[in-house]
């Protein structure tokens, strides 16, 4: 098995638990002198099939490529899923695929799909690889127990829900690490800093946001410095605000936040509370002091 290329297709978007299972078995294949190839796409293939649907991302393009690097990957390749390409038949795509990385092993899951209509799945993929000169690997999908102790299947559709319900720590479950939304820095209000509590408001793009709440993380700044994070997510009902946002204030951090136009990735590690409307700015700066103790007792720094 030495020397061979192992090739992974898909949107691995989250690279969970169980795109890190694919990543897993294809390393095992290529053996220690072997290549692992993700072949993904960008942007997403929604946005040429049905451009009217929303994206809600779990990760940016460029973190894709790092997560998939770090579960294994020797090379990530992002392929532009242009409407000649996405109406390839099935047997199209096989063919334009073994041309382009002569894979000797092609791993997925038992659900893969392909070409136009999806029409493609891994019944074909065998019978087509035993005359192009590779073998199908199928990898089962993983099952992973969520802190109530119940077990469920990993997905990334599954994590979404769990984030749009704010659920923090059943996503991380399935992740296996702590959900993270890159974004830059943008212009906002500023009314956090007459509330002696300034904070960075985030473009998010299309990614998605969690459900409306407080939350307790922590930031990666552009130079790699990680600070403590108090994050809220959603309107802002004291001052009346119908727009979903996301803002970060970053604890024991002195550099202006009004330097716009920086990126940041910021991690989610516990909800705190719900959003709540206060009678009063003293009382908002009172509960703001409340949670920043809550982030400095559940966020541990490395």
């Amino acid at each position: 098995m030495r020397g061979i290329t192992a090739l992974l297709i898909g949107n691995f978007d989250g690279v969970h638990l169980g795109h890190q299972s694919l990543v897993q078995e294809a390393r095992s294949h290529a053996g220690e002198g072997g290549q692992v190839v993700a072949l993904t796409f960008e942007p997403h293939p929604v946005t040429v099939l049905d451009p009217s649907t929303p994206l809600r991302r779990l990760t940016t393009a460029s973190s894709r490529t790092r997560l998939l690097e770090s579960a294994g990957c020797d090379r990530v390749v992002e392929m532009e899923p242009s409407p000649e390409r996405l109406g390839q038949s099935p047997r199209e795509f096989i063919e334009w695929f073994v041309e382009a990385f002569q894979p000797r092993v092609l791993v997925e899951g038992p659900d893969f799909r392909f070409g136009s209509d999806r029409a493609g799945d891994v019944t074909l993929l065998r019978e087509v690889g035993s005359d192009s000169g590779f073998e199908t690997v199928i990898v089962e999908p993983v099952s992973a127990p969520l802190p109530g102790g119940e077990d469920v299947v990993v997905g990334s559709r599954l994590i979404r829900s769990f984030l749009e319900e704010g659920r923090i720590d059943d996503a991380t479950a399935l992740l296996g690490r702590s959900w993270a939304l890159q974004g830059r820095v943008i212009e906002g209000d500023k009314r956090g800093r007459t509330l002696s509590m300034p904070t960075a408001n985030i473009d998010h793009g299309d990614m998605i946001l969690p459900g409306d709440g407080v939350y307790a993380g922590s930031a990666v700044l552009p130079g790699g410095e990680q600070r403590l994070a108090a994050i809220s997510v959603g309107e802002k009902p004291t001052f009346e605000t119908v727009d979903r946002l996301c803002e970060v204030h970053l604890l024991d951090h002195e550099a202006p936040l009004d330097d716009y136009g920086w990126d940041i990735e910021v991690r989610f590690d516990l909800r705190i509370r719900d959003q709540v409307a206060f009678d009063s700015t003293e009382e908002l700066v009172e509960q703001m002091n409340h949670d920043l103790e809550a982030v400095r007792r559940a966020v541990v720094m490395p």
